[in-house]
């Protein structure tokens, strides 16, 4: 809805916003500086991190010297290279926590809180977020629908992505990844096999694209980038979309570029709906508890889609609300701008 207040915000916004990809306007000399801009990390060359044995909080673990012999000899890493590396990951007491909260000893409610719903959707349809997006889509505005035109992706949902996942890159992480793949691979029990291939595939990355793994930051649990790709998602799903030699899902290009293609390759759909508000429960039909009551949502394959991002209806209806804000704030700029 256009009205005065809004349209200031909005022009705030744009003022605050993250530059774009090389291809778009340069940045004025009062422009502030783009907010959590991470360049590549720096490779770090294999002679410098040598060591003929494994020392520091890991000297001791079986299993940490046993996924070295298998990086050695499944993967041809240096056994000294790693013994280093691993001899500079930390423990980290909190990634422990909260891979494995304390156990909740009180009554179990016999229906989800009321409500639940409109307090999730409050996180992210916000005027920040709204506002926010559409200074986001103007300064990439090549880049987004050149991904969008690639791999057949409607571009709010490239943003929306993003706009959830990190505010648009202002919320990347700030855990090394290196010492929160380290934790959950051999400090928890949980979910370890998964999370030790999720190392795996991050020393793999690294190599790969000439990181040096101690420098990438990210979550707790070893999301990377604007998108919060894991390591074994980065390997398959992210691409070079500016073209400079290297994926690094910390530059906006390449970013945009990843999450299109992340959707593309789990069957998005252009232009499909994803999903509509109905009266009741039924086929293809999810009901989320909002403060009012019960919302019914029937869902189409688009929806699915964006669950593989995370297996959620909360979290895939917030992305699902918030593409459609964007895009009409957005559009109510670029139709005021000309």
């Amino acid at each position: 809805m256009k009205n005065t207040s809004s349209t200031r915000a909005l022009q705030l916004a744009l003022t605050l916003a993250l530059t774009g990809c090389a291809n778009n306007p340069s940045v004025q000399p009062n422009t502030p500086p783009p907010i959590n801009t991470v360049a590549t990390p720096p490779a770090q060359p294999l002679e410098e991190y040598q060591s003929p044995a494994l020392t520091g909080t890991y000297s001791n673990s079986p299993a940490v010297q046993s996924f070295i012999r298998h990086m050695v000899v499944e993967h041809k890493f240096s056994e000294s290279y790693l013994n280093n590396l691993f001899a500079q990951a930390k423990r980290l007491d909190y990634v422990i926590r909260l891979e494995n909260p304390a156990p909740y000893h009180g009554p179990v409610p016999s229906r989800p809180k009321v409500g639940g719903w409109t307090r999730y959707r409050q996180q992210f349809l916000t005027e920040a977020h709204i506002n926010n997006g559409a200074a986001f889509w103007s300064n990439n505005e090549e880049s987004i629908r050149k991904a969008s035109a690639t791999y057949g992706v409607d571009p709010e949902y490239i943003v929306a992505i993003i706009g959830v996942e990190t505010f648009f890159g202002r919320n990347v992480g700030k855990t090394r990844i290196l010492d929160a793949l380290t934790t959950l691979a051999f400090d928890t029990q949980r979910r370890a096999v998964f999370f030790k291939t999720e190392l795996e595939n991050f020393l793999l990355m690294s190599r790969e694209e000439g990181y040096d793994p101690l420098k990438p930051v990210g979550s707790w649990a070893g999301a990377m980038g604007l998108g919060q790709f894991m390591p074994s998602s980065f390997r398959t799903l992210a691409v070079d979309f500016n073209n400079d030699g290297h994926r690094n899902l910390w530059d906006q290009c390449d970013a945009i570029g990843s999450v299109a293609h992340y959707f593309s390759r789990n069957g998005w759909q252009n232009t499909l709906p994803v999903a509509n508000q109905t009266n009741s429960y039924g086929d293809s039909t999810i009901e989320l508890s909002a403060a009012k009551g019960s919302e019914y949502w029937r869902v189409h394959p688009n929806f699915k889609v964006i669950k593989k991002y995370n297996n959620s209806d909360k979290y895939a209806m917030a992305v699902h609300q918030l593409a459609q804000a964007i895009k009409q704030r957005y559009r109510m700029t670029v139709a005021s701008n000309r």
